[in-house]
């Protein structure tokens, strides 16, 4: 079936139709989500949340770009505000426990740091990795993952980002400047 019948039975309430999106769509949205939050549950939680956001809202989705721009926008958004939120939450808990004087959070992060596991070498550097792609700011963090780990073009992630293919090649290149300082900085300070 055609994307654009799909899309006329969805906007009709065919349920039929929301399945067959969810079945051709499933997994790339799960994996687009899975890159930013990088935990497989709270991606595959992501991944309904953004389904159950396509079913109340296609009738807002103009044919003016792919559906599946649309979806991987929609994705992209929900797995941002998730991380958002994570972060949020981490800082209330430190700030709860120093209030508190419960410093069972500084234990499990201590603990964490000192696991035999976790100070492997190649996990040292996934997690190094890991940070300086997080501590982008949001539009370059996109479009670096779209481009260096889904491996989609400058076109697509122009159309997601909704910004002309130069300024989507500014931003990976800002972006892999920005990593380089910030880990050349960290070994600098560890070395």
């Amino acid at each position: 079936m055609e994307e654009k019948e799909l899309i006329h039975r969805l906007r009709d309430g065919d349920n039929s139709a929301y399945r067959l999106i969810i079945d051709r769509y499933q997994t790339s949205v799960l994996n687009c989500c899975f890159k930013f939050v990088r935990h497989r549950e709270t991606a595959e939680d992501l991944t309904q949340d953004v389904f159950i956001e396509v079913y109340r809202s296609i009738h807002m989705f103009r044919s003016a770009s792919k559906f599946s721009t649309w979806l991987l926008r929609i994705a992209i958004s929900k797995s941002l505000d998730h991380i958002k939120s994570q972060k949020r939450k981490k800082r209330f808990g430190y700030l709860k426990s120093i209030f508190s004087g419960d410093d069972s959070e500084e234990r499990a992060l201590s603990s964490d740091l000192h696991n035999p596991q976790q100070l492997l070498e190649n996990e040292d550097r996934v997690q190094l990795l890991s940070w300086a792609i997080e501590s982008l700011p949001d539009n370059q963090k996109i479009a670096l993952t779209l481009s260096k780990y889904d491996e989609r073009s400058y076109k697509e992630i122009a159309d997601i980002l909704h910004t002309t293919i130069p300024a989507v090649e500014s931003l990976i290149v800002r972006a892999k400047s920005n990593m380089k300082k910030k880990l050349y900085a960290h070994y600098k300070k560890h070395l």
